[in-house]
């Protein structure tokens, strides 16, 4: 579904990746692993069409699609779900919602969308007229991918999705990941809670200072030393 290859992107003279490859097969559930600053937010801004690159080429179902506007994009499938859910505050959930489908590919379906993600979050329904500033962090976090959901994704990228949200939280929204594959949408996942990201995905890789390092099946890097080591905390063994 999607192959990215040979990637540099700059923020004004400064390089925040180098030569960055790997592909997403239609289904799957792809994770990007790394440290704080090594380029993973910026990988995702890059395929959303928020950053253009210096070099390389992304391809979306056999299309290059370098270069090409973030609305028009979304338009194609490609969605992003943001870090820290970016939702406006002063607008309810409804309207938080309803924003998500304003994309002319979405608009139809609207109704039918919105009742799809009513149905995985039931607590966004009870919440319609609610500001979306006064959630909690987890329902806020609801609000943010049934935002995205409401775009009708092919792709959908995500950027730390259970950034400060409390244990049972967590294991919600990466339950709510797992319907959402079951839906067909394909999910590239950035998440630091390495351990929840690993179990859930079928393969991953890890970025290192803007470079691809390591990559893999994410059963096998789950018991890889360097993993262990690095980023779940353990003693290799």
């Amino acid at each position: 579904m999607l192959e990215v290859t040979g990637i540099d992107a700059f923020y004004g003279k400064v390089q925040a990746l180098w030569d960055v490859t790997f592909r997403v097969a239609k289904g799957e559930i792809v994770t990007i692993i790394g440290a704080n600053g090594a380029g993973k937010s910026t990988t995702l801004k890059t395929i959303s069409g928020l950053l253009k690159p210096r070099k390389g080429q992304i391809v979306f179902e056999g299309a290059d699609v370098t270069g090409l506007a973030p609305n028009r994009l979304v338009e194609l499938g490609i969605v992003l779900i943001p870090e820290a859910r970016q939702l406006w505050p002063a607008m309810s959930v409804l309207e938080n919602l309803e924003m998500g489908a304003y994309a002319r590919t979405a608009r139809p379906a609207r109704a039918q969308t919105l009742q799809s993600v009513f149905a995985m979050f039931p607590l966004l329904k009870q919440r319609v007229r609610q500001r979306a500033g006064t959630l909690s962090g987890g329902e806020q976090q609801m609000c943010a991918i049934g935002r995205g959901l409401m775009a009708r994704p092919r792709l959908l990228l995500l950027d730390e999705p259970a950034l400060g949200l409390a244990p049972l939280l967590v294991r919600e929204v990466f339950e709510s990941l797992k319907s959402i594959r079951e839906q067909g949408v394909t999910i590239v996942l950035v998440e630091q809670n390495v351990r929840h990201a690993l179990a859930l995905a079928d393969r991953a890789f890890v970025l290192e200072t803007g470079r691809v390092t390591l990559s893999g099946q994410a059963s096998d890097l789950a018991h890889d030393p360097r993993i262990r080591d690095g980023y779940l905390g353990l003693a290799a063994v």
